[in-house]
């Protein structure tokens, strides 16, 4: 395979967030999904309690049903997974193409990453009953943090010393 073809990792990923950023947000409700195949009722005594506010919306059972509560966690958190993979991508990539230390290929990664979640905000305000929330790209950023944890986990594991005497970390 040729060196550069690693480049498609990042750009079929971005693709892949940039189709779903163009959906409109009723095209992504995943309640009736939930309600159909799961009975989430018990769960009501147990986050009843929870309320916060995001995005100058109320975030409670009572505002938003058990189904919609449950339904925002998974969108945050897969918003989380998302850019937690664009990253490894990324970071594949520039591992694959480059003589960059782990620290650059990192920062780098990390840089790049971020800034297609602030794009991709910025796109989600062109699409219908989607607005864009920096909110959000904390969430994103978030994802991309986890997923320099473990490169920083795989290089402690496969160095079997601190990362920064051999790969500079």
């Amino acid at each position: 395979m040729k060196k550069w073809n690693y480049w498609l990792l990042p750009i079929c990923w971005m693709g892949i967030i940039f189709y779903s950023s163009s959906q409109p947000y009723q095209d992504q409700n995943i309640k009736p999904l939930l309600s159909n195949f799961v009975d989430l009722d018990f769960l009501i005594p147990v986050l009843d309690g929870i309320v916060f506010t995001y995005h100058h919306s109320e975030i409670s059972i009572k505002s938003l049903g058990v189904y919609g509560f449950i339904e925002f966690f998974i969108r945050k958190g897969a918003h989380m997974v998302v850019f937690f993979v664009l990253l490894l991508c990324f970071y594949t990539a520039l591992k694959k193409t480059s003589d960059f230390q782990v620290i650059k290929r990192v920062i780098i990664s990390l840089f790049l990453t971020v800034a297609y979640a602030g794009i991709d905000e910025l796109h989600q305000g062109f699409t219908q009953n989607r607005t864009p929330y920096a909110g959000d790209v904390v969430m994103d950023t978030s994802g991309a943090l986890l997923a320099i944890s473990l490169i920083y986990l795989v290089c402690l594991v496969k160095n079997k010393k601190a990362p920064e005497k051999d790969v500079k970390f």
